[in-house]
């Protein structure tokens, strides 16, 4: 049942094989699928790579025998003679890498440092190309950290635009792979620039790196601390919610999840539920089908069943339940936060459309017994600006009425023309630049 819920199937074909290996690990920890099936996906990956050594190893796993094929151990033999070749070519860049003095000499201007590499260390086109070669080999055979190094310092000389963008997403995998959060949210955002850039190769081909870059920041905004916010901010932009609604509608899980558990971005989240509406019968996912159920449907029953379903996809989801052990408890946070929102979220809807709530009924609307939801209900109207109270001789909770003073209502509706105002301009002076350029 739990497999109902994957979507490696989807996620995986827009990595770098080398993020998928987590993928696997996760779907391995949690027993899925049937181990042999995984152990033999993870060799199919590993033959594409140069770590031949992590492949001899499962294939002993998987076939418990010390033997391995004798094509393993040509490739290995093959692997660590090219490897050296191509540190050969890679050397005399490197040496000077490695020399501070030399370093200094450096400078923002990379005709210039081409320049002195040249005229003063005999370095050219050549060593500089060989320490791309070098550093993408490095990658393949598992060295991130070396890899991350290289590439850095290959982009600094690069002036081939489409050879520093290919560095840049080995840079941000590596950074990804090694677990450097904060170091890969920079790379992310640089990556974000070119790719958003009006220069861009082609519109199509723009299109499937929005595609590439939503993918991949999963690993960072489900593992770094403002991930969450990051996410909508990224998400949440008109052209990266196209593209989410036209090519990969399984991002709307992941959207969802970071406005559930994000108290502070509910601005945009009338908008959201506008493409969760929208997408409903093209997309069907536990998460979205929630919100769904609360804000579109307000079927309370339906969210209440659907509260299960997305605890078992959250659970079950390599981004979204990774497991933080502490002695011999464990415990998952995102899921902790999204079931407490989720409450809250159902109890608001609710509360809007009645003045007066039976807490049993309020209970069972929650997942909680009577005593657990006048707990929850009481700690909420302290810490909220929630106007309600509760009577505990009828059980029932009184909601004070909300009239909204009619001049913040204009206020509101002013705003929101304006933003509508400002976007259709924005769309309509992009669509004339072309033609005006014509």
């Amino acid at each position: 049942m739990a497999a109902k819920y994957d979507l490696t199937h989807l996620i995986a074909p827009q990595l770098d094989r080398h993020l998928v290996f987590p993928l696997l690990e996760f779907l391995q920890e949690r027993g899925f699928y049937p181990e042999e099936d995984l152990l033999k996906a993870k060799i199919e990956l590993l033959n594409h790579t140069n770590m031949v050594d992590y492949a001899m190893d499962i294939h002993k796993s998987l076939y418990r025998s010390e033997d391995v094929p004798q094509e393993m151990m040509e490739r290995r033999t093959e692997v660590v003679g090219r490897l050296k070749a191509l540190e050969e070519g890679a050397a005399p860049l490197i040496t000077f890498l490695q020399n501070p003095n030399a370093v200094q000499e450096l400078r923002a201007d990379k005709q210039y440092n081409l320049q002195i590499l040249n005229d003063r260390y005999q370095i050219g086109p050549e060593q500089i190309e060989a320490l791309y070669q070098y550093a993408k080999f490095q990658f393949e055979c598992g060295n991130y950290s070396g890899a991350a190094d290289y590439l850095y310092q290959y982009r600094a000389l690069c002036t081939n635009a489409e050879r520093s963008l290919s560095a840049l997403w080995g840079k941000l995998a590596a950074e990804i792979l090694m677990q450097n959060w904060d170091t890969a949210l920079d790379e992310l955002n640089r990556l974000k620039e070119i790719i958003d850039s009006k220069n861009f190769s082609s519109p199509l081909n723009q299109v499937q790196n929005r595609i590439w870059l939503m993918h991949w920041s999963l690993f960072i905004f489900f593992n770094h601390d403002s991930g969450r916010t990051h996410i909508i901010d990224l998400f949440n932009q008109d052209k990266y919610l196209n593209a989410i609604q036209t090519n990969a509608p399984h991002l709307l899980r992941y959207l969802a999840t970071a406005f559930i558990v994000n108290k502070r971005r509910r601005p945009q989240f009338k908008d959201f539920i506008k493409i969760i509406q929208q997408e409903q019968y093209s997309y069907e996912d536990p998460i979205t089908e929630f919100l769904s159920c609360v804000y579109v449907n307000y079927d309370f029953d339906g969210a209440q069943k659907k509260m299960s379903e997305c605890e078992e996809a959250l659970l079950n989801d390599p981004f979204l339940g990774k497991r933080v052990e502490e002695e011999n408890f464990s415990s998952v946070p995102l899921r902790d936060e999204f079931l407490e929102n989720a409450r809250l979220f159902i109890f608001e809807t609710y509360c809007r459309i009645h003045q007066r709530i039976d807490m049993n009924v309020l209970a069972e609307k929650l997942n909680l017994n009577y005593e657990e939801a006048e707990r929850w209900v009481v700690n909420l109207i302290r810490t909220s600006k929630l106007e309600a109270k509760i009577d505990t001789e009828s059980g029932t909770i009184l909601m004070e009425p909300d009239h909204t003073n009619v001049y913040e209502q204009l206020i509101d509706h002013t705003k929101a023309l304006s933003g509508r105002t400002y976007k259709l301009v924005s769309q309509l002076m992009d669509h004339a630049q072309p033609q005006s350029a014509r």
